[in-house]
């Protein structure tokens, strides 16, 4: 079996730099601030800072990616 193939994985070929974009796009950074109270959206927020630290931050990046699973989710069902 080929690892590299994920065909149901929804964050497969997505970047940590997309995501956070698109959350940003969709709640604006309070709202995202609320919803994932880190300092990165929370104070003078912006997509570079935020990289540094989920980059370093595990359990952060996975507050991320659950969130933007969720709002993907979310949006299909509005469709």
């Amino acid at each position: 079996m080929d690892s590299t193939a994920q065909p149901r994985n929804p964050l497969h070929g997505i970047t940590l730099a997309r995501m956070v974009e698109d959350l940003a796009d969709y709640y604006g950074w309070e709202e995202l601030g609320q919803r994932i109270p880190v300092r990165c959206f929370t104070h003078e927020p912006s997509v570079a800072s935020s990289l540094k630290f989920l980059r370093k931050t595990p359990w952060a990046r996975e507050k991320v990616e659950g969130l933007y699973l969720y709002t993907l989710r979310q949006t299909r069902q509005a469709q």
